[in-house]
C-alpha cells in the first residue's frame, strides 16, 4: 500500500494554498475548494506585487504573460512565471512561482506548486502538481471517466471513493511525465517518480520509481 496523503505527496511551503492541504487529508479533497480559495486569496494580494488584469485575475508584476494567452478568472499567476502564447487558463487556477505554462496548454481547476512546468500542448484539468513536477510535450490528464461514473482511487487492494466525477491526476513533487502520456482519472503519481513516454497511467504509482513499457514499475537505484 502506497502513502498518498497530502503530507506524503507535497511540501506545503511550496504553494500559497498551504492551508487547503493542511485542512484536508487527501489531495483530491482540495479540488472543490480551489474556486473560493483563489477568490479569497486574490483580494488580499499586495498591489505592489500583483496587478488585477481582469475580473478575478491577479498576475504577479514580474510574471511574463504573452498577449495571445487567454486567462479567465478566478486565477492567480505567481512570481516570475511564464505564460506562453496560446495558453488557455479556464479559471479556478492557482499557478505558483517560477512556473511555465506553455503554448497551447490548457489549465482548468488546478493548483500548480512552485517550479512546475507544463510547457508544450498539455491539458491539465482537476489536478494538482507538486513542486518541480514536469509534464512532457503532449502529455495530458484525463479528468472524466468514459462511463461518467464517480472516480475511485485504486491503491493496490484498497479502493478509495472520492465522490468526484471530475478528477484528473495528483502529481507529487519532482515527478517527470514523459511525452505523449495519458494520466487517467484518479491517477496518483508519488514523488520522485518518472513516467516513460507514451504511457497510459492508472491507479497509484509508487514514490522513487520508474513506470516503464507495459506499466512495469521498477525502483530507482
Amino acid at each position: 500500500m502506497q502513502n498518498i496523503k497530502n503530507t506524503d505527496l507535497y511540501d506545503f511551503s511550496e504553494t500559497a494554498a498551504s492551508q487547503l492541504f493542511e485542512q484536508t487529508t487527501y489531495p483530491w479533497e482540495v479540488l472543490p475548494l480551489i474556486h473560493d480559495f483563489v477568490l479569497e486569496l486574490g483580494v488580499t494580494l499586495s498591489a505592489d506585487e500583483y496587478e488585477q488584469r481582469e475580473s478575478n485575475v491577479w498576475v504577479a508584476k514580474d510574471a511574463l504573460v504573452y498577449s495571445t494567452a487567454t486567462i479567465l478568472g478566478p486565477c492567480i499567476i505567481g512570481h516570475r512565471t511564464e505564460v506562453r502564447p496560446g495558453a488557455f487558463i479556464r479559471g479556478n487556477v492557482l499557478v505558483g512561482a517560477d512556473c511555465v505554462v506553455g503554448n497551447s496548454t490548457e489549465l482548468k481547476n488546478v493548483i500548480l506548486f512552485n517550479h512546475v512546468q507544463v510547457p508544450h500542448y498539455n491539458y491539465v484539468g482537476d489536478s494538482i502538481l507538486g513542486h518541480y513536477a514536469h509534464m512532457g510535450a503532449g502529455s495530458i490528464t484525463s479528468n472524466v471517466k468514459s462511463d461518467k461514473t464517480l472516480v475511485v482511487v485504486k491503491n493496490e487492494e484498497e479502493k478509495i471513493e472520492t465522490g468526484l466525477k471530475k478528477f484528473g491526476c495528483m502529481l507529487g513533487h519532482h515527478v517527470e511525465v514523459g511525452c505523449g502520456s495519458i494520466l487517467n482519472p484518479g491517477s496518483v503519481i508519488c514523488p520522485n517518480t518518472n513516467i516513460y513516454p507514451l504511457s497510459s497511467v492508472r491507479g497509484v504509482v509508487p514514490a522513487d520509481s520508474i513506470l516503464k513499457d507495459g506499466n512495469r514499475v521498477i525502483k530507482k537505484n
